[in-house]
């Protein structure tokens, strides 16, 4: 039995704690390294139940169906290996509650780990994680605050105070947001979520040029992490757009952002959702949406996470790929499955992708109304207000087109309401607009 770098009791020889902590590490400072930190401390102590949990966590994470696989193979080994601790089998139950589609179940069962030892940074780490994909942030929030009195020595305060940055962000406290995100990096200037944290700040209180000098010159904060870098040249991105500099924009696209092809649906969003805010208004993005329908079309029948299935749907559209977008509706529609995903999926995804795909063939009426049925709910697909934003801005776009002004200038009052009251670029141009429309019918 060794102690990790949070005073956390492992069953892992001393001889390994040392590549422990560099998982731990790793994860906190979304790390390219950190993959293969665990695949060497699992190649040592393959019987290693947390090891093997977190290998599972980490693939139910990544939204794909085939690594849902990997994490019931995890899982199995977790089981059949040697006992862990209490601890570190309450982990392994975790990733059990997630695969039977409960991960809620997960996030109370690491909850009572977390209020067990209040130090615990890899399990605060994890329950911000899959919260997140939830979208809980008031769940975030509450976890956070309830440890933060404890760390005040601890040697990873950096990384929990990029996370409180977030939660208080996602919570509306902008001001609080920004003072615990830069304090966090004063602590962990690796701190590439807490660095993004700030970000968000920024873009939720409309002020894109201070947020592009914040940004210049830490670019050393991200260059370790792993996919997690394209987002914040997402972020970076989105402030050029906010200015209207398109082609600064399309730039770091082409550069960051689409670095690498994957089609990992954390980089499928970055990319349809810059593509799809470029397109809204009326920039030409070429030929760059082939590329990410492609891609989408293969994961269309993924059917993981609506948030996923979304983003996807967004690219199937952007790349005229009418039959796999009728497959993705027609997979969410006909979903029997009781899991926590599928529900989302049923209420409000479906909903949700019929508007897009109403919206790309000019169904504007049509396209508002399924997308106003599934706005209220929006939240419980998952990700950021900035992230989720793209929806928000199709929903008004359908508004506009559609001819229901009042409908799309109370859908810009709200998303205002969201930021403090603050007015971005995006929202001024289409308040011009109803003014605009308004005074010719008049």
């Amino acid at each position: 039995m060794s102690d990790d770098l949070s005073g956390v009791p492992t069953s892992l020889p001393p001889t390994l704690i040392g590549d422990w902590n560099a998982v731990i590490h790793g994860v906190l400072s979304h790390s390219a390294s950190t993959g293969p930190a665990l695949n060497k401390v699992l190649a040592a102590a393959p019987d290693f139940a947390l090891g093997q949990a977190i290998r599972g966590l980490s693939c139910m994470l990544l939204g794909r169906s085939e690594m849902v696989v990997v994490a019931r193979q995890a899982h199995t080994e977790a089981l059949t290996g040697a006992p862990g601790t209490a601890r570190e089998m309450a982990f392994v139950h975790a990733l059990g509650d997630w695969l039977d589609g409960r991960p809620s179940g997960a996030t109370g069962r690491l909850q009572v780990v977390l209020d067990a030892n209040l130090r615990d940074a890899l399990v605060m780490k994890l329950l911000q994680g899959i919260h997140f994909i939830m979208g809980r942030p008031g769940e975030m929030r509450q976890s956070i605050e309830d440890v933060i009195g404890a760390w005040d020595d601890h040697p990873w305060r950096g990384y929990l105070l990029g996370c409180h940055a977030f939660t208080l962000e996602e919570t509306g406290e902008y001001a609080a947001a920004e003072r615990a995100g830069r304090d966090g990096l004063v602590l962990a200037p690796d701190d590439a979520w807490g660095l993004h944290a700030v970000a968000h700040v920024f873009d939720m209180t409309g002020r894109a040029r201070a947020g592009l000098d914040f940004l210049t010159g830490r670019e050393q904060s991200w260059a370790h992490c792993n996919n997690f870098r394209y987002h914040v040249w997402w972020h970076r991105a989105l402030m050029h757009l906010d200015l209207g500099e398109y082609d600064a924009a399309l730039a770091l696209y082409d550069a960051d952002i689409r670095n690498d092809k994957t089609d990992d649906y954390r980089d499928i969003a970055n990319a349809a959702s810059l593509l799809s805010r470029l397109d809204l208004d009326g920039i030409d993005v070429g030929d760059r949406w082939e590329e990410l329908a492609v891609l989408s079309e293969h994961r269309a029948q993924d059917g993981c996470l609506a948030f996923a299935d979304l983003h996807y749907m967004l690219a199937l559209c952007g790349g005229d790929r009418d039959e796999a977008a009728a497959g993705l509706i027609a997979r969410m529609h006909h979903s029997q499955s009781t899991s926590e995903a599928d529900q989302i999926m049923a209420h409000p995804g479906l909903k949700l992708a019929q508007g897009l795909q109403a919206f790309a063939n000019g169904e504007y009426s049509s396209a508002w109304q399924h997308l106003n049925a599934g706005h209220a709910d929006m939240l419980s697909i998952g990700g950021s207000h900035a992230q989720r934003d793209v929806f928000d801005r199709v929903t008004i776009e359908a508004a506009l087109r559609g001819g229901h002004l009042d409908a799309a200038e109370g859908l810009l009052r709200g998303r205002m309401d969201l930021r403090g009251g603050n007015e971005d670029g995006y929202a001024a141009a289409r308040l011009s607009l109803i003014h605009t429309a308004r005074r010719q019918a008049v």
